[in-house]
């Protein structure tokens, strides 16, 4: 038959054949009389019915900590008396020296819907509209939120993941690091621990609250970046994450695949409002300090030892002897304060608190602030080329400061 065939027509026949082998092979199958034989194990691999193995699920934790995280929505008589919109996480604007190539970005971004010629207008916001999240940290009513979210706040209403709904007070703010703790009536909540480990970059993370009023919505992501200083306040140390965070997730929990809490969402960045990929969540070391105080006190009381510091840069150390920036500059001792009664003078580099090491300004300032009033603290000091140690009591933080 084959001889019949036109030349053109043989060529194709053949370069058909000789497709058909090549396929045939590459499946693993036979060749015989120009027919392919398919290879079972081979076509069954092929199938887009397989289940694939080792799929990542969070479902499981998400199961067990869902219902402890709760919707906080807000009534604000006039919300021209707080420091925000009240909606969401926001983003403070880093102090910027004048003419710093960055300013105008930040400058933009923190205006938002103000724009550049005026305040926005503002108007009484009805009750509902002020929203965020938060979680139950006991079994006994209390919940774990933002300051920004119940700042100046008249009400106070929490929806649970069932939809009940419960007024809450609040027991006590912490603006300096933006957390709050609020307070319900009722016993047999489910709550959720917070983590006792640090989280590492690149652990799996999800967080869980109430973007734009759509209660209960799961994302998921990483650790992306830690000691994040974002310009908030004078403690940040944040956890940067990549899971969406939106308006509405303030106050909102971030869980590691045990279920533990390892940072409070507080803020995100993006030029544009909307989750970009980069939000920022207060360590659960933080939250357990601060909360502890709030529900024993109402309030936080830190240490102080009457010093204020300045980066050591790179040619600060090099002038006074240091191999490597490290440590706080002493810029300015407070009078008859813990520091200037321990002998600590204008010029000394404080590098480390009781032999820790004291990596930067901001490290020293929340190392001190986490001391308890009263504490005796060994500082190291860096001198006329050499270290020394003084003693002193930790003071309580003056109200203001």
């Amino acid at each position: 038959m084959l001889d019949k065939v036109s030349t053109p027509a043989r060529k194709r026949t053949a370069k058909w054949l000789g497709a058909a082998a090549v396929a045939a092979l590459i499946a693993g199958g036979a060749v015989e009389s120009g027919l392919v034989a398919p290879n079972p194990a081979h076509a069954e691999l092929r199938s887009l019915s397989q289940p694939v193995q080792n799929a990542p699920s969070f479902a499981d934790v998400i199961e067990r900590v869902k219902p402890a995280v709760v919707a906080v929505k807000v009534k604000v008589q006039n919300v021209a008396d707080r420091d925000d919109d009240g909606n969401g996480p926001q983003f403070s604007v880093p102090d910027l020296p004048p003419g710093h190539p960055m300013e105008r970005f930040f400058r933009q971004f923190r205006d938002g819907e103000r724009g550049e010629r005026g305040p926005r207008r503002e108007r009484p916001r009805p009750f509902g509209q002020s929203m965020g999240s938060g979680f139950f940290v006991s079994g006994d009513g209390y919940i774990v939120t933002n300051n920004h979210v119940v700042d100046k706040a008249s009400e106070v209403e929490i929806t649970m993941d069932d939809g009940k709904t419960l007024d809450a007070k609040v027991v006590g703010t912490d603006p300096k690091t933006d957390l709050a703790l609020l307070k319900v009536e009722g016993n047999d909540f489910p709550y959720v621990r917070l983590a006792s480990q640090k989280a590492r970059i690149g652990d799996w993370v999800v967080a869980i609250g109430n973007p734009f009023g759509l209660g209960g919505t799961v994302t998921a992501g990483i650790v992306s970046a830690q000691h994040r200083d974002i310009g908030a306040g004078p403690y940040d140390d944040f956890i940067q994450i990549d899971a969406s965070v939106n308006k509405g997730n303030s106050g909102g929990p971030t869980f590691n695949l045990s279920g533990e809490v390892v940072g409070v969402n507080t803020a995100i960045f993006s030029p544009s409002g909307g989750n970009v990929g980069i939000a920022f969540a207060i360590p659960a070391s933080t939250v357990e300090t601060v909360i502890a105080s709030l529900k024993d006190k109402g309030s936080v009381t830190r240490g102080f030892i009457g010093v204020q510091m300045q980066p050591v840069t790179r040619e600060i150390a090099e002038a006074i002897g240091l191999k490597e920036p490290r440590g706080a500059l002493v810029a300015e001792t407070v009078k008859d304060g813990p520091a200037a009664k321990a002998g600590v003078r204008t010029g000394d580099t404080i590098i480390a608190v009781d032999g820790q090491p004291v990596k930067e300004a901001k490290d020293l300032s929340r190392r001190v602030a986490n001391v308890a009033p009263g504490k005796t603290v060994s500082l190291t000091l860096w001198r006329d080329g050499k270290e020394r140690t003084v003693t002193l009591e930790v003071a309580s933080q003056p109200k203001g400061v």
